[in-house]
């Protein structure tokens, strides 16, 4: 794979599985990662505790130079949507075509972009009218892959989660 470029968008009570296992698997995988956040160098902390620095603000991450935006669950995607450049970041990837992930409670940072609109997908089951709203219909399953748009339900689902990830930016 030649080197890809992957977004894990985070916040304060992001879920800690959910970004550093996809973080590390990446970069296993030969993928170029960036923490990106709605500041830049700030420290953000899992539900945990557990830190994390961003490495760039979301107002100036250009699209251009990512391949996929992962977001992961835990409230953080509710703190997410607070932020317009984040806001504005993740429509300027759905709209550029990218590989978009969301995985638990990160489809509700996505409600935010046109990306559910017509498409299927999963996500943690109490966000699941929140998705439905936004467009998409509803599937109960480990991992949901609909064109550029792949999503998954919570930790457990990591493996697969991953893997549909890599797979799609193999294709690229």
């Amino acid at each position: 794979m030649s080197m890809k470029k992957a977004a894990i968008m985070v916040d304060d009570m992001y879920q800690v599985l959910e970004v550093w296992y996809p973080y590390y698997r990446f970069r296993e995988g030969g993928v170029d990662v960036n923490l990106i956040a709605a500041e830049a160098k700030k420290e953000y902390h899992s539900k945990e505790g557990y830190p994390c620095i961003s490495e760039i603000a979301a107002g100036r991450a250009n699209v251009d130079h990512f391949d996929c935006m992962v977001v992961p669950g835990g409230f953080a995607p509710d703190f997410m949507r607070r932020s317009p450049e984040v806001i504005k970041f993740a429509n300027d990837m759905v709209n550029a075509g990218k590989i978009i992930a969301a995985i638990c409670h990160g489809g509700w940072l996505l409600c935010s972009t046109k990306i559910f609109k017509g498409k299927k997908a999963t996500c943690f089951m109490a966000i699941k009218d929140d998705i439905i709203n936004a467009g998409a219909e509803y599937i109960d399953d480990e991992c949901v892959v609909d064109g550029n748009l792949i999503t998954s339900r919570k930790p457990d689902d990591l493996p697969a989660f991953c893997t549909a990830i890599l797979k799609a930016l193999s294709k690229e």
